[in-house]
C-alpha cells in the first residue's frame, strides 16, 4: 500500500477502529502489536494496549509471539487492521471452532490465513523455538501438535461469502473493500 493501514480511513474510522470495534465484543482484552518505534495512530476512543514486536526482520511469525506473550487469556484472536470486511459472526464461530485446540487457522482459496486466526498462549515456547531456528511465516504452526487448518466449507458457515478475508493490500483491494461496504472512494 505504501503507507500505514492501520490509519487508512473507513467510512467515518481507521482500519484499525473499524477492527477494534468489530472484535471488542468478542473478547475479553484486545491488544495492538507494532513494531519497536512504530507510531500507534492516535484516538481518544480507542483503549488498547500495545505489545512491542522488538525483533527488526524476524517477519510475522516474532509479532505473533509477542502479542501471544502478552495477552492474559489462554487463547487469542489475532487479525490484521487490513481486514475491514471482518464479521463478528466469523470472530465468534472461530473462537468456538478452537475449543480445545491450540491454534485454528482458515483455509480460503487453498491458502493458509494466519492473520485471522485463533491462537492458544501456550504455543509460545514452541513459537520462540521456530523463531530460534530461524522460522519466520506463521504457516510453520501448522506443523505443531493440537493445530488444526479450518476448512473453507466449515469458514463459510459464519461467512459465507468470505467477506471476512477480503484484504487490503493494494490501492484496488481497498477500494473494493470501501465499495462493498457501501462506503464513497475517492478517484
Amino acid at each position: 500500500m505504501g503507507r500505514d493501514k492501520a490509519s487508512l480511513p473507513f467510512g467515518g474510522e481507521t482500519l484499525l477502529e473499524r477492527i477494534v470495534g468489530i472484535v471488542s465484543p468478542c473478547v475479553d482484552e484486545v491488544w495492538l502489536v507494532a513494531r519497536e518505534g512504530q507510531e500507534i495512530p492516535s484516538n481518544r476512543n480507542l483503549q488498547l494496549q500495545v505489545a512491542r514486536d522488538p525483533a527488526e526482520g524476524l517477519g510475522p511469525l516474532a509479532g505473533l509471539t509477542a502479542g501471544l506473550r502478552a495477552v492474559s487469556a489462554e487463547r487469542a484472536f489475532v487479525v490484521s487492521c487490513d481486514l475491514p470486511l471482518l464479521q463478528e459472526k466469523l470472530v465468534r464461530g472461530l473462537l468456538e471452532l478452537a475449543t480445545g485446540l491450540r491454534a485454528a487457522i482458515p483455509t480460503v482459496d487453498g491458502h493458509y490465513v494466519p492473520t485471522c486466526a485463533v491462537y492458544s498462549t501456550s504455543l509460545v515456547p514452541e513459537l520462540d523455538g521456530l523463531l530460534a531456528a530461524g522460522e519466520r511465516r506463521p504457516r510453520a504452526i501448522l506443523k505443531l501438535p493440537g493445530v488444526n487448518a479450518i476448512s473453507e466449507d466449515e469458514i463459510r458457515a459464519f461467512d459465507p461469502e468470505l467477506q471476512s478475508f477480503r484484504d487490503c493490500n493494494t490501492p484496488e483491494r481497498y477500494r473494493e473493500a470501501l465499495e462493498l461496504a457501501g462506503y464513497p472512494t475517492a478517484g
